[in-house]
């Protein structure tokens, strides 16, 4: 049995990258808790209670109180298990600072871009979106050799950090992205370091039992997200 204090659940949704966050966040602090599926179509009174501002996942209940946005949520889980496991965090302020900022360009960059994939109207505007998003991801590459050095796994160095979080709990949409669109955005060619980091995060023990399947992510993608991209961008025109 993991390690906690007090109380410990989580309202999210098993295909959402956010909830997969918190959850690799929680296992590297061997912490117990309990998980809520939540129906975004229906979504509970505990939610709307919890997150009455945004009425949206993930939410982290420790003790009866709620903690809300996924990243907010990983530095609360590491700050309030500090004596417990690595710190996710970095430890010196800078490295902090520099982790905070591409978990940032991530949420506010990256992930929308996949997403302006789907919204691209013709050939020729999704390849300059495609263009975009692979030119971010180099500079994701020059980062992590910044941060980790030549010959460690991770952001985090040798072990898992605040910024494998939060850019590896979308690799599975990406791949699904990938396979969608027929496309490559990690490549050998381009982003060596991210390729292997990608295999070894998906590996790790903290992460393996919480990315979503593949398979299943894809039909959901393909039957509900994609065509809502479609739509949305269609009323944009």
């Amino acid at each position: 049995m993991g390690k906690g204090k007090g109380d410990v659940k989580l309202l999210g949704a098993g295909l959402s990258p956010y909830a997969v966050r918190v959850k690799i966040a929680l296992n590297l602090k061997s912490v117990d808790y309990e998980f809520q599926e939540e129906n975004l179509g229906s979504k509970s009174e505990l939610l709307i209670k919890s997150n009455p501002v945004y009425e949206k996942i993930p939410v982290l209940l420790h003790g009866g109180k709620p903690i809300c946005e996924s990243l907010i949520i990983v530095q609360y889980i590491d700050e309030a298990w500090s004596d417990i496991g690595s710190s996710i965090l970095p430890c010196d302020p800078y490295d902090r600072a520099v982790a905070r900022f591409w978990a940032a360009y991530l949420d506010d960059k990256i992930f929308p871009t996949m997403r302006g994939i789907g919204m691209a109207k013709g050939e020729e505007a999704k390849a300059a979106v495609v263009k975009e998003l692979k030119d971010g991801l180099v500079l994701l590459e020059e980062a992590f050799l910044k941060s980790s050095g030549k010959a460690k796994p991770f952001f985090g160095g040798d072990e898992i950090g605040y910024l494998d979080i939060a850019f590896g709990s979308f690799l599975a949409w990406l791949k699904v992205t990938e396979k969608y669109f027929n496309i490559k955005l990690l490549e050998e060619a381009t982003t060596p370091r991210l390729v292997s980091w990608a295999d070894s995060f998906c590996k790790h023990p903290a992460v393996k039992d919480e990315m979503p399947n593949t398979h299943k992510l894809f039909e959901y993608a393909q039957n509900v997200v994609f065509p809502m991209i479609r739509a949305a961008a269609a009323a944009a025109k």
